[in-house]
């Protein structure tokens, strides 16, 4: 009678490994990190991956609304506004891209985000470790 051991790096619940795992949990955004942030609760890295996503992206939408929200209520200074709110934009799908090939050049373990993850490390670890 032969008995199998499970392999060192086992794939997440949904089948997927560390690597993918950390990738799709930036793929859309805060929606992807919050389900990676329970769907990874084995892997502390994916689940680091998934609570850097929500920060970031949560921010960003916030800001956004609120870019928003303001540019409405002040007419033609609005335009002002606007532009932040474009800037904000660009500024976040180039970290979404570089967080996308982080994740994938370190294989999935722990990265903070390019630029911003000196300010964000510190509260996705407060979320990581609160979800358990």
């Amino acid at each position: 009678m032969t008995s199998s051991q499970p392999p060192t790096n086992q794939p997440q619940s949904a089948g997927l490994d560390k690597k993918t795992s950390a990738i799709l949990s930036y793929a859309l955004g805060w929606l992807t990190g919050i389900v990676f942030l329970f769907m990874g609760k084995n892997d502390p890295d994916v689940r680091f991956h998934a609570a850097q996503s929500i920060v970031f992206f949560g921010a960003v939408s916030v800001v956004n609304i609120v870019l928003s929200i303001v540019g409405s209520l002040l007419g033609a200074l609005g335009i002002i506004f606007s532009l932040a709110g474009l800037a904000v934009a660009v500024f976040s799908v180039a970290v979404w891209i570089m967080a996308m090939v982080q994740a994938n050049s370190t294989g999935g373990v722990r990265a903070e985000l390019p630029i911003v993850g000196k300010f964000i490390a510190p509260h996705a670890d407060r979320l990581t470790t609160a979800v358990k």
